[in-house]
């Protein structure tokens, strides 16, 4: 089995790139990429009040609410989307503007970024019982916001809050206890 345990304490804590907040990286490929070089990347974040969203060229971006909220999001010109703790992860490119606007408690987000034409992604919130055939390049299970219990391929996982295991090959993942979601990370055939 190929996986990586990553411990919520070990995550990298940075400032976000407009430098109004801080961001927790989770997850980015190639390992040690920047902002700008990143492949993909995985970070969580706290919105604690209304602002612009970073910008980033040829980037596209889904994003879930761990908690707190809702938040409102518009992203240029379009209706404002709501999203909610428990809620559906909502999906946008990361370099047209968007604005977050707080509809109750600050939020915890979760965000899962690609670059445009060379990964794409999905991102799904796993339901407790349900098997689910990983069949990703790449897999990257959070637990969030609380801690999870897992069986990956008949191995049982204990996840800690906010830990994550990588997976890097096709797999069969059930969620049997806590909260988690999974992000299915691909490259784009050239």
């Amino acid at each position: 089995m190929n996986t990586q345990w990553l411990r919520a304490e070990t995550h990298r804590r940075m400032r976000w790139k407009n430098g109004k907040g801080e961001t927790i990286e989770v997850a980015v490929h190639p390992p040690g990429a920047t902002l700008e070089t990143f492949d993909w990347r995985i970070s969580m974040a706290a919105v604690v009040e209304d602002g612009d969203f970073s910008s980033f060229a040829g980037i596209d971006r889904t994003l879930a609410v761990l908690g707190g909220g809702p938040l409102g999001l518009t992203v240029g010109g379009a209706s404002p989307v709501q999203l909610a703790a428990k809620g559906a992860p909502w999906s946008f490119p990361a370099d047209v503007p968007c604005h977050a606007r707080l509809h109750g408690e600050a939020v915890t987000d979760l965000n899962v970024m690609t670059r445009r034409g060379r990964w794409t992604h999905r991102l799904v919130r796993l339901v407790r019982g349900e098997l689910l055939h990983l069949s990703a390049t790449t897999s990257v299970c959070l637990a969030a916001p609380g801690a999870a219990s897992l069986i990956v391929d008949d191995t049982p996982c204990a996840l800690g809050a906010l830990d994550a295991l990588v997976i890097a090959h096709e797999a069969v993942v059930c969620l049997v206890a806590g909260e988690a979601w999974l992000a299915q990370l691909e490259p784009v055939e050239a």
